[in-house]
């Protein structure tokens, strides 16, 4: 019952994002747009890699057998991709701050709530970065619950930069 609930969590977000981002912010400028298709994209992978904890959680809470048998399966295919999800996704959002820095920050000015809230975000992506890679270098119970808590604000503020207004 939760991972449906989940699954159209995830579905509303991925299509009110697609919604706002092309319809209620459209930009003359192409660059502007190549950014917002880059963000698009770059949103789309780290919610993959965030969804690994919600998967996770299901293994544990789901009582139904075939359920967790089957989620265990697809999480060990998916832990796999995890890391050069997460690398791509880096090197998307990377792009698409260097447009807006380049296109939209001399516009606005650089010091814009848009972007301010695209700094943080940045920072916590770069933060989650290093703890994922030393839970990866030598995991324990504080860097497992590090790197998801650093990964969970990171995409609070995420969220909060996404529907910002310009």
């Amino acid at each position: 019952m939760h991972h449906r609930l989940w699954v159209v969590i995830n579905s509303i977000l991925i299509v009110f994002s697609f919604i706002y981002i092309w319809f209620f912010r459209p930009h003359d400028s192409s660059l502007v747009v190549t950014a917002q298709f880059l963000a698009q994209i770059a949103m789309l992978l780290f919610l993959i890699n965030i969804n690994m904890y919600f998967i996770f959680l299901v293994i544990r809470k789901s009582s139904v057998r075939q359920v967790k048998i089957r989620l265990a399966k697809f999480s060990r295919v998916m832990m796999k991709w995890h890391i050069p999800i997460a690398v791509t996704a880096t090197t998307i959002i990377i792009g698409h701050a260097a447009i807006n820095l380049y296109e939209v920050a001399p516009a606005v000015g650089f010091a814009n709530l848009k972007l301010v809230s695209g700094y943080v975000a940045i920072i916590l992506l770069f933060v989650t970065l290093a703890a994922g890679y030393l839970r990866h270098k030598k995991s324990s119970g504080f860097r497992r619950k590090f790197h998801l808590t650093t990964a969970m604000v990171f995409f609070l503020v995420f969220l909060i930069h996404m529907f910002i207004p310009i």
